[in-house]
């Protein structure tokens, strides 16, 4: 049935725009202004190769139509994308059909499986101790410790987080990475995170008809002299906020990450939405030099922040690795290193950690919950934005759902030494939602013309969000934020480097606070919400001009304070005429990687009391952690997104025409 929606979804959106482009190239003598581009980006990482084969194609059209359905200046606009990313094809061994292969997992310290396997003790997937690998060593295999390795074979697998940091010491799982038509383990989310090689290679043609950038109409209806109501209906992108990056109250509609992390601009990676906008716009009004109330209603169904997917070439936060390796952990089961104390199964004489070979259904994430469309679950707000004394301001407030997905536990699952099937505390089995997110903000911007430099401010409070915290009995908790960021933009001469052209020096600091942020020490290391309780993140950009302001040469520069993690990205971009661009650049990170934050796994949350407990639980019949730490898989989220892409050098080359 996927495979004919698919295809009726493709024919469909093939032929919608194939109509729109035909009926626009047909009005031009009816004044439809019409623009496009085609576009090839192409990205060497290095130690991968290609990482990105990126061809657009992106047309787009509007028209005035005057007086119409009782609105004056209506007017429809459009934008369609159609994208082929050819990496797949061209570089299929690390991102296509081959990519991955066989692995191995570490059993730390044992002297058991050193014994059984030889070497280093490395388990290969489904062989552990605590598995098909159990009869050698002579030790009776519980029933939760056993997977079918004919139908979850030792093929097509990467060790999560083997990209990023040396996998060893800690807890680590075996990520399928093949296209999910390929490959289907740990693709059984649906519509989550399962993309086939076809949705991966054309991402705009799917069943939400992404190859509709923009379709909207609008108009206003006059009510004064100076005052208006406009209306706007459509597929759409509607920006709140001030500041470029990052997102604090620029919310509305969800981003794209895949493309490329964080460093695609926010109009390309924003998803858009079916959003109906109503903005009564009184102009000059008593001591406001200007001001506007808009209401905002996304009745589109609710879709989550895109992340990625084990095996595509950019997952912010390695985050669409984990998910897969932990949706294949519950519905086929997995193979996960230094995860039982040898002790737990009665080899006494052995101080290491054993690998286990987790039986399905024990482990992992079960389902996500993704809000079904209905009027209740719609999302909307307001904002009030005007500007008094020649100072922009805005008041907004917004109800949604939250993009960023959380796995929640107290599901049921199989205790796996026992067989037992009920919800247990502190067990790393989840599912994924999405909470209801209320937040309230505003912005400021203003120009201090004494020293030529404007100012952006902006700040929200929101209340709902939730977290991973390994110290509750779920392992998630809900948390108010507080988050803001300050912008500085000054045009400034730099003499030594151009003496007729001013450079723009752009900088922005974001904040972020956890008001309800938990963090306890244990007996082994720290446990609770493994998120900063507070972060800073700067960024700055110096941009030129040269030779008729054809040549733009600029540098990006981002820090993270907590990860002590960075990016430095010089290109250079070059108007070779009114229809040719060639942008060329790097993207290079520096600091601290991902090996250097590490966080309380939850290897030790005592889930089936007593036998996963450790010397270090006080009462052995008590579910909770002692904090044995590693980097997977909470230490993400405190690497961040710069860090946590330590290992993505790139050469960028981007190829344009405009026509």
């Amino acid at each position: 049935m996927k495979t004919k929606n698919k295809i009726l979804a493709v024919v469909g959106s093939a032929s919608l725009l194939g109509g729109l482009m035909a009926t626009v190239a047909a009005a031009q003598d009816e004044e439809w202004d019409t623009a496009g581009f085609v576009e090839n980006a192409t990205f060497v990482r290095d130690g991968v190769g290609l990482s990105k084969f990126r061809n657009t194609a992106q047309f787009e059209f509007s028209k005035d139509m005057g007086q119409k359905m009782g609105l004056s200046n209506f007017r429809v606009s459009g934008t369609l994308r159609a994208t082929y990313d050819g990496v797949y094809d061209l570089n299929d061994d690390e991102f296509g059909e081959n990519a991955g292969g066989s692995r191995s997992f570490q059993n730390a310290g044992s002297t058991t499986t050193q014994a059984v396997f030889g070497g280093n003790g490395d388990s290969p997937w489904g062989t552990s101790i605590l598995g098909n690998g159990g009869a050698a060593a002579g030790s009776p295999i519980p029933p939760g410790f056993l997977f079918d390795t004919a139908g979850n074979p030792n093929q097509g697998l990467k060790v999560l987080g083997e990209d990023f940091h040396n996998p060893n010491g800690g807890v680590t799982i075996g990520v399928p990475v093949r296209p999910c038509d390929k490959d289907s383990r740990g693709c059984g989310l649906k519509d989550y995170m399962d993309s086939d090689l076809d949705d991966l290679r054309f991402p705009e043609f799917n069943d939400q008809l992404d190859f509709i950038r923009e379709l909207y109409v609008e108009g206003s209806i006059p009510t004064g002299d100076t005052s208006e109501l406009f209306l706007r209906v459509g597929k759409q992108q509607v920006v709140w906020g001030r500041t470029d990056l990052f997102r604090v109250l620029d919310i509305i509609n969800p981003v794209d990450y895949s493309r490329q992390n964080i460093y695609d601009e926010l109009e390309d990676i924003r998803i858009p939405q079916w959003i109906a906008t109503a903005e009564y716009r009184w102009g000059a009004v008593g001591v406001f030099d200007d001001l506007n109330v808009q209401g905002v209603w996304n009745f589109d169904k609710f879709r989550p922040s895109a992340l990625g997917q084990g095996g595509t070439p950019y997952e912010i936060l390695g985050a669409g690795s984990f998910f897969r390796s932990m949706n294949n952990c519950w519905e086929n089961g997995c193979t996960v290193s230094n995860f039982v104390p040898a002790a737990a199964i009665g080899i006494t004489d052995d101080p290491g950690l054993l690998a286990a070979d987790f039986a399905p259904g024990v482990i992992g994430i079960r389902d996500v919950n993704l809000p079904d469309w209905e009027l209740g679950n719609t999302q909307g707000g307001l904002k009030l934005e005007g500007v008094y004394n020649s100072v922009g301001f805005s008041l907004n407030y917004y109800h949604y759902f939250q993009q960023l997905p959380v796995l929640r536990g107290n599901i049921e699952s199989m205790n796996a030494f026992t067989g037992e099937v009920a919800k247990w505390d502190h067990i790393i089995a989840f599912d994924i939602d999405f909470p209801e997110v209320d937040l309230i903000g505003g912005s400021l911007d203003f120009d201090l013309d004494s020293i030529s430099t404007v100012f952006r401010v902006e700040a929200t409070y929101t209340t709902g969000e939730e977290f991973a915290n390994t110290l509750e009995p779920d392992l998630y908790s809900d948390s108010d934020m507080f988050r803001w960021v300050l912008g500085i933009d000054r045009s400034t001469f730099i003499p030594f480097l151009n003496k007729t052209r001013a450079f723009l020096i752009s900088g922005q600091i974001f904040g972020e606070h956890m008001l309800d942020h938990e963090l306890q020490s244990a007996p082994l290391g720290n446990v609770g919400i493994p998120n900063w309780e507070d972060n800073y993140t700067a960024t700055l950009l110096i941009k030129g001009w040269y030779k008729s302001d054809t040549i733009s040469p600029q540098i990006i520069m981002a820090y993270d304070y907590e990860a002590q993690a960075g990016t430095f990205a010089p290109s250079v971009d070059w108007l070779i005429d009114d229809s040719w661009r060639l942008i060329v650049g790097f993207n290079i990170k520096f600091g601290d990687s991902m090996a250097d934050q590490q966080f309380d796994d939850c290897r030790s949350c005592n889930p089936f009391p007593p036998f996963t407990a450790t010397p270090a639980h006080a009462d052995p019949l008590q579910s909770g952690s002692v904090g044995l730490s590693g980097i997977e898989p909470l230490g993400r989220f405190r690497a961040g997104p710069l860090a946590s892409a330590s290992e993505e050098d790139e050469f960028q080359v981007t190829l344009r025409y405009r026509f």
